[in-house]
């Protein structure tokens, strides 16, 4: 998480969203940059909402604008099986040695301890009716920068960090399918970003 104090601006870090990139581009630029322990880093909407949003309005007497990633769903997941490939080599027990995407994605969707460990996009986003006030695609990571430029009034360059290992992350149609109607919170979301205006 990344606070803009005078610019009145709030980062925040959806996990595997390419905001470790964001972050290393622009903590220098910030007056407040959360990067440890990863459940500071990564506050989402809700919990912003409750602590540090009173705070920033108590201290100021303004709203921040919030600002953040989002992912395609299934490539968001295919991001964590990337990781969890890349955090097993340090883990004597292999616990993802053999295990496919497709056994990965079934296992995030029926597995209740699988999806609480992970969690979703919109779940980080959102709250009720609420949402992050501007959510740009990963895909379209321009659009960001670009945005960020114009708040920051700064030239923007994202280095390439934190980068997985390249692993097979197929998936037949039919898991494919399985895996969007479970995600469907997160594609609906998603799809609505293109409808947003910049």
């Amino acid at each position: 998480m990344l606070i803009f104090w005078e610019k009145r601006l709030v980062f925040l870090a959806t996990p595997k969203a390419g905001s470790t990139a964001v972050e290393a581009a622009l903590e220098s630029l910030a007056n407040v940059a959360v990067q440890r322990p990863a459940e500071l880093k990564h506050t989402d909407l809700g919990s912003y909402r409750r602590h540090i949003e009173p705070w920033l309005h108590q201290m100021t007497g303004d709203r921040f604008t919030t600002v953040a990633l989002m992912r395609e769903p299934i490539g968001w997941l295919r991001s964590w099986y990337r990781f969890r490939h890349r955090d097993d080599i340090d883990d004597p027990d292999h616990a993802m040695d053999g295990v496919t995407f497709s056994q990965f994605a079934q296992s995030y969707a029926g597995s209740a301890e699988t999806y609480r460990q992970i969690g979703m996009q919109c779940d980080f986003l959102t709250r009720s009716e609420d949402r992050v006030d501007r959510i740009f695609r990963y895909e379209e990571m321009q659009d960001l920068t670009h945005f960020l430029e114009d708040r920051l009034d700064c030239a923007i360059s994202l280095p390439r960090v934190n980068v997985p290992p390249a692993v097979d992350v197929s998936l037949s149609d039919e898991h494919e399918a399985m895996l969007r109607r479970f995600l469907h919170r997160d594609v609906a979301l998603y799809d609505s970003l293109c409808m947003v205006a910049a």
